[in-house]
């Protein structure tokens, strides 16, 4: 019996999170958390008020980071993804705001628990690294 590809390895988180489609439905739902939760109004504040843009480079960073299509880089060019958010103020507070809507979305997903365990693990490294970047940038 062949053993499953393990998460992480090739594209197989990229097909645990069901492709592009599965992808989007985790950022929509995200983004909606985003709106409704209270503890995330700060880092909303940080985005326009139209976030179709921001779903959509969302999207394609998802999915070539979980080893699908490099979307992001085919559409916007490469990515620092610290560097990219280091004009922000993003303390313990907002980064784990973001945490809690990527929690709240990834629970509303269809995934296997194993999945989504690692999944929002994952997720905590570049949010971690964003703060640290964030936190450095505006202590100077």
């Amino acid at each position: 019996m062949a053993t499953p590809p393990r998460f992480g390895e090739g594209d197989a988180s990229y097909r645990a999170a069901g492709g592009l489609d599965g992808i989007q439905r985790l950022v929509d739902a995200f983004y909606t958390q985003m709106d409704n939760l209270e503890a995330a109004a700060t880092i909303r504040a940080m985005h326009d008020s139209n976030l179709d843009e921001a779903k959509q480079r969302l999207s394609y960073f998802l999915s070539g980071w979980l080893g699908g299509p490099r979307l992001y880089a085919e559409h916007f060019g490469s990515i620092n993804i610290p560097g990219a958010h280091s004009h922000l103020a993003i303390g313990n507070a907002e980064r784990d705001a973001w945490l809690l809507c990527m929690r709240y979305a990834i629970a509303a997903q269809n995934y296997p628990s194993e999945f989504a365990n690692y999944l929002l693990a994952q997720l905590t490294i570049p949010a971690d690294r964003i703060h640290q970047r964030c936190a450095l940038a505006h202590n100077n």
